[in-house]
């Protein structure tokens, strides 16, 4: 997958996780579900050629990149700017309330939505967090981002060169999409698939 136009990376969403009311949402661990689906991914032959796992400081990231880079034989390596958006203002919110007010994050991304970390500010954290990823890693192998939905959707439009929208979110569910991408330029190879059919890419 490595060429000499350009690293691949995949940027990869965590699956199903605890949704605990109780815990701040970065603490949240992948689900046995989860578990078992970041388990599956490791089967497509092509995963093999993953060179290097990097992923944010939130739990539930952290536990699909320990099920993955221990899978490829690897150690991952975490950089807390690739975490979701700030939401801690709000905290945990049931999927109706919190359903709207992603809405709105996406649909006004200057202004900051009930005290959360602005579209723009995250979209500007996140392309800074997987430049670094990219200088930070030597070799040409592919490199596999574990992240979240919000700031993947903010890096799917920077990549493909369009205004921030959320027609460009990960597919609804619990997660588990991934898109790739080439260096340096960052062009965009293809959009968002599930980890539960991961033909090659």
């Amino acid at each position: 997958m490595g060429t000499a136009m350009g690293r691949d990376f995949l940027f990869l969403t965590h699956p199903d996780v605890v949704i605990d009311p109780q815990l701040p949402v970065p603490r949240w661990p992948l689900s046995a579900r989860g578990r078992e689906r970041m388990q599956r991914f490791l089967a497509a032959p092509w995963v093999r050629t993953i060179g290097a796992v990097w992923c944010s400081d939130e739990q539930k990231a952290i536990d699909a990149a320990e099920i993955l880079s221990g899978g490829l034989g690897l150690r991952f390596q975490t950089h807390a700017e690739l975490g979701e958006n700030d939401r801690s203002a709000t905290g945990y919110l049931a999927t109706a309330e919190f359903e709207a007010t992603a809405d709105q994050f996406f649909a006004h991304p200057h202004d900051s939505i009930r005290g959360w970390e602005r579209a723009v500010d995250a979209q500007a954290r996140i392309v800074r967090a997987v430049t670094h990823v990219a200088c930070a890693t030597p070799g040409d192998t592919p490199v596999c981002v574990v992240s979240h939905g919000g700031v993947g959707a903010l890096l799917f439009c920077h990549l493909a060169r369009v205004p921030i929208s959320r027609q460009h979110d990960q597919p609804p569910g619990a997660g588990g999409y991934f898109f790739r991408w080439r260096g340096p330029a960052g062009e965009l190879v293809h959009g968002w698939r599930s980890i539960d059919s991961p033909e090659f890419p």
